[in-house]
């Protein structure tokens, strides 16, 4: 991750983020392998599909400053377009997205609002996407099946390395002020 460091942080900045969650999303989409390749057919640091590439004018996914750029710029995206929910809800589902597709996301929303749940809320479509396994739900939603408990497992990977990454920082935030404090004792 050093090595992206700076590039991640340059573009989460520019998009709002907080470089730790996108360096959360990078280690659980590729384990910072520029060269990764995805059985669907992603590529790269953010495994962007060659359509998804194309549409955010990404000229080689396999570049990893134009991944990091192009994978951050589609999340901001995402989380734009949910902008009925609240931060915390837009993220989640803006991640969910980006694994899964907005699609398949906006028919766990339709699922949660059918089922009586809330579907700006994370938790409604944690419940949701799962079900868009089971054909009794995925034959009446407009893209089809999903593996959504994949999707589900995916956002609650990214938000356990983010809160890993987040108490490293802080970590060595303090460990650094301890440090500096000592040295003007002295």
């Amino acid at each position: 991750m050093p090595r992206f460091r700076p590039f991640i942080k340059d573009a989460a900045g520019r998009n709002g983020f907080d470089w730790c969650l996108i360096a959360a999303q990078i280690y659980q989409e590729s384990r910072f392998d520029p060269a990764a390749l995805g059985p669907n057919g992603a590529q790269g640091l953010m495994q962007i599909l060659p359509s998804t590439a194309r549409s955010l004018k990404v000229a080689n996914p396999l570049d990893p400053v134009a991944s990091i750029k192009g994978g951050v710029a589609y999340l901001k995206w995402l989380y734009d377009m949910y902008d009925g929910a609240d931060e915390t809800n837009r993220l989640l589902t803006a991640l969910a997205a980006y694994n899964a597709g907005p699609g398949h996301v906006n028919d766990a929303r339709r699922l949660a609002a059918r089922m009586g749940l809330d579907p700006t809320r994370w938790e409604s479509l944690s419940r949701t996407l799962p079900l868009l396994r089971l054909r009794r739900y995925y034959q009446e939603a407009e893209q089809g099946f999903c593996r959504g408990d994949i999707t589900v497992a995916y956002v609650r990977q990214i938000m356990t390395y983010y809160d890993i990454l987040k108490r490293r920082e802080l970590d060595t935030a303090i460990a650094k002020a301890g440090t500096t404090e000592r040295a003007a004792v002295h």
